[in-house]
């Protein structure tokens, strides 16, 4: 899908806020409300927009603790990987698993409490899954950025809706 500088302005507003209404949206993005509205279903339906979600303050939620965890598997067969990943996902502390490159086979970021919960983490739902040959883990000092808003490509290096 191409997108327009419209397109771009819509989604850079909404990626910065999700829940504004279409009449807001509209109005900041510079068109009329069904216009506008008629572009985000556009983007939504396209793929462009995947989902709206509401961010929720980890540390208002008592889960301070952020820990970068590298996997090393015995064996890296398509199937000892996807048996991984299947068992990974099941656990809500796990915010991010990622496949790759160089030294280990997965990094995943988790979300605890405090060292007591990563202990429990580690030992009652990482270990037991089979295959596991090493585990790694680095503790993030200080959030310096976070952000969910992707970088979105400048306008004028796209070509316009006709």
């Amino acid at each position: 899908m191409e997108l327009d500088a419209i397109d771009l302005r819509i989604l850079d507003e909404l990626q910065r806020d999700g829940a504004l209404s279409n009449v807001e949206l509209a109005r900041r993005v510079h068109l009329s409300p069904s216009p506008c509205l008629a572009r985000v279903k556009v983007l939504e339906t396209s793929g462009v927009i995947d989902r709206y979600v509401a961010l929720a303050n980890a540390k208002a939620l008592g889960l301070g603790l952020n820990v970068f965890i590298s996997i090393s598997l015995t064996t890296q067969s398509k199937q000892s990987l996807a048996d991984f990943e299947q068992r990974i996902v099941e656990h809500d502390e796990v915010m991010e698993c990622y496949l790759m490159t160089g030294d280990s086979d997965y990094l995943i970021r988790i979300a605890v409490a405090d060292m007591a919960a990563l202990e429990r983490f580690i030992m009652e739902q990482l270990t037991p899954i089979p295959g596991i040959e090493k585990i790694r883990s680095s503790f993030a000092l200080k959030q310096v950025r976070y952000k969910t808003a992707l970088p979105l490509p400048a306008a004028p290096l796209l070509s316009s809706k006709g």
